[in-house]
């Protein structure tokens, strides 16, 4: 007689074991929301993004917000770095060779005893020869000495070394002109300007491309008016050698 197998056990409760892994995996689930709910939600998107770019290789920078495919996209921070790093040794040429044209002036306007009626300063814009009016003209007129063109043809030879624009401008005092031949002190000061800017193009030679003449009557007064030598400073003629940086605009100003 054969023997009868012995009925197999059903394990009913095996489920359990699954249902307990289930309900651990809920609890450590919520535990980390709930820690998370209290960090800064700033430092938890970086560290989010970081786990990201690990998974992706992409690179970040920390704090940025942002991701960047090195592969795809150009280094945007390097570039405008370099170009930064150039635009500083452009300007700091531009500033020493100001510097030099400005020395080899002040040793013409101390060796031509030039020095009570004439000076120069590097301002913003460029630099700046100052001349007082009774050196180059008699009062209330604008023709150009002719004992002292020759000084301004000279001054004009050293300005013909670089390439810069320049601008020569007129200005008087405040005191009201009266003669038959300028209207005003405006009128004056244009004239002035003009007939600077001649002598620089017809006899130092530098191309009338480069040249630009105003006149500003009293409007840009250096020194006060009130004053016999504060009038004398701001009866004056201005040539301004404008810095490079500025050459679109006087490019425009040209068209």
């Amino acid at each position: 007689m054969r023997k009868k197998k012995p009925q197999e056990h059903v394990n009913t409760e095996r489920y359990m074991l699954t249902y307990s892994d289930m309900i651990t995996l809920l609890m450590m689930f919520f535990i980390i929301m709930y820690a998370s709910s209290n960090v800064d939600a700033t430092k938890y998107k970086e560290i989010s993004d970081s786990f990201k770019i690990a998974f992706s290789g992409r690179q970040t920078i920390v704090g940025s917000g942002n991701s960047m495919d090195i592969k795809n996209k150009p280094n945007r921070s390097s570039t405008e770095y370099n170009g930064q790093v150039q635009n500083d040794k452009t300007n700091q040429a531009e500033e020493d060779r100001l510097k030099q044209v400005k020395q080899i002036i002040d040793d013409y306007i101390k060796q031509n005893n030039m020095s009570t009626s004439a000076s120069t300063q590097i301002e913003e814009r460029g630099l700046v020869i100052s001349i007082q009016d009774t050196l180059f003209f008699d009062s209330g007129k604008a023709d150009v000495k002719p004992e002292f063109q020759k000084r301004i043809v000279e001054i004009g030879k050293i300005l013909n070394t670089i390439d810069n624009y320049i601008r020569i401008e007129g200005h008087t005092d405040n005191v009201p002109i009266s003669n038959y031949k300028y209207v005003d002190n405006l009128d004056l000061s244009t004239a002035r300007a003009n007939a600077v800017l001649r002598v620089l193009e017809n006899q130092s030679n530098i191309n009338p491309k480069r040249l630009a003449s105003m006149g500003y009557g009293d409007q840009r007064p250096v020194a006060d008016n009130n004053t016999d030598a504060g009038r004398a400073r701001n009866r004056r003629v201005d040539i301004v050698v404008i810095d490079s940086k500025y050459n679109a605009t006087e490019d425009n100003s040209k068209k």
